[in-house]
């Protein structure tokens, strides 16, 4: 999927800013215009994953045509990031894992404390994980 961005031209003081219009709040930056593109598409692969956790919809992207109309980026270039569609899938998958007897008696018991299937507790355990992951490393930053 192809989301139309602004970018702002670097000066001798700033690096190449990034904005998709399209996902509200999402922008990035980067010293190269190939660094400031790989840096949005991260940025907006990231958006897109909270508002899905979150249980928002998706914006479709518009048109690169607007951004020309749009005053606020004159003077700005403008392209496209890809996104991969696989991020935006919550399809259900079925896979094999293996793990120690012990540790599948620990999930099944967390998973029915939990009201969940064994399946549902890894997927929450796992979304739990990267949230704290996530916070951790922006608190870093």
């Amino acid at each position: 999927m192809r989301y139309p961005v602004a970018i702002e031209p670097d000066t001798k003081s700033t690096a190449f800013g990034i904005v998709v219009p399209d996902l509200p709040g999402c922008f990035s930056a980067g010293d190269t215009m190939d660094e400031a593109i790989a840096n949005a598409e991260e940025a907006a692969s990231a958006w897109i994953d909270a508002t899905l956790d979150s249980g928002q919809d998706i914006p479709v992207p518009s048109s690169i045509s607007d951004l020309y109309k749009n005053p606020d980026y004159k003077g700005w270039s403008f392209g496209f990031i890809n996104i991969d569609p696989a991020l935006l899938s919550d399809r259900v998958k079925r896979v094999n894992i293996t793990l120690p007897e012990r540790v599948l008696e620990r999930l099944d018991l967390l998973a029915k404390k939990a009201g969940e299937t064994r399946s549902g507790m890894i997927a929450s355990l796992t979304l739990k994980a990267q949230k704290q992951t996530d916070h951790h490393s922006a608190v870093m930053i």
